[in-house]
């Protein structure tokens, strides 16, 4: 019989319980689910990394570690951790949540939205948006998320360009490394960054690769703060860049002094983009745990060495 402890914080446990435990009793699991558990008996831990358990060595049993959220990178480098960890991907629910934040925003500023929504000189232009077909997009990040936001707007007929590190072969345009980059982004109208938080991507977007996309062209980042160089991103807001609308940001909650709230060509979201949902999440969970107890291997298997 496992025993499985809810590392998260305390006020997560009335979101999760319920839900937890309906989900490991439909995988047909004997088990024991708490807060407060003896260390030496702990199977598997379900864990947040704003939890107070940041030592795992006195989790002598531990099996794996399913981190409830989609970023591992405040983890990730924890060297007490030495047990398999798990990355957070739910289709149902997050994923929904990331395709259906980027599609809005994809939308808002290729129909030009703003421009109707907030005319206060009643300016009537009937000029009319250009067609999806016309608008390049490029996501950085062909992940899970990636991946989901791109077919998402290829259905809305957007030609997507689609950036990874490494080669992947997906059904629309991709390309890789350090030239893949600035072919993906060279002419870009909409920009899309999905990727991880690791050393590797810090500052992907700074003065030399912002310079690349179409003048006017837009940033949306519900990825990671630290994708985009800020300062970087502030000039190139008074030269070549159109918008830039973020819900995440280096410090959160952003500064009430940070110069991006109140840019006029920032728009900031607090980091509401994609959200793990309790309910879905559970059953991602407790599939994931019946697993590893049927000696299978886990799916969403953290890569320590890329961070991700």
């Amino acid at each position: 019989m496992p025993n499985i402890l809810f590392a998260a914080l305390t006020e997560a446990w009335a979101d999760y319980e319920t839900h937890l435990r309906t989900a490991l009793d439909a995988q047909g699991l004997d088990y024991t689910l708490a807060t407060d558990l003896p260390p030496e008996g702990v199977d598997y831990m379900i864990y947040a990394p704003n939890s107070t358990v940041q030592d795992f060595s006195p989790f002598t049993r531990l099996k794996a570690v399913m981190n409830l959220w989609a970023g591992v990178e405040r983890v990730v480098k924890n060297d007490t951790l030495t047990v398999p960890l798990t990355r957070m991907v739910d289709d149902e629910g997050l994923t929904q949540g990331m395709v259906e934040w980027v599609t809005g925003h994809t939308l808002r500023h290729h129909l030009g939205m703003d421009a109707h929504i907030v005319n206060p000189d009643r300016t009537w232009d009937d000029t009319p948006p250009p067609l999806s077909k016309d608008r390049p997009v490029t996501i950085l990040g062909m992940g899970a998320l990636g991946q989901a936001c791109a077919a998402a707007l290829g259905q809305l007929g957007f030609p997507v360009t689609g950036w990874s590190r490494s080669p992947k072969s997906l059904p629309f345009r991709t390309t890789h490394g350090a030239d893949g980059l600035r072919e993906a982004l060279t002419g870009a109208q909409i920009v899309i960054l999905l990727l991880p938080d690791t050393p590797a991507t810090a500052n992907t977007l700074n003065a030399e690769t912002l310079a690349l996309p179409a003048p006017g062209a837009v940033i949306l980042n519900p990825g990671r703060g630290p994708l985009i160089d800020d300062d970087a991103l502030l000039a190139a807001l008074d030269a070549n860049i159109g918008h830039a609308t973020l819900d995440t940001f280096r410090t959160e909650p952003l500064p009430r002094d940070h110069p991006f709230w109140s840019h006029p060509r920032v728009t900031v979201t607090p980091h509401i983009a994609s959200t793990t949902r309790p309910d879905s999440a559970a059953r991602v969970i407790a599939a994931n745990i019946a697993r590893a107890e049927r000696g299978e291997t886990l799916h969403h298997l953290v890569d320590r060495a890329s961070g991700y």
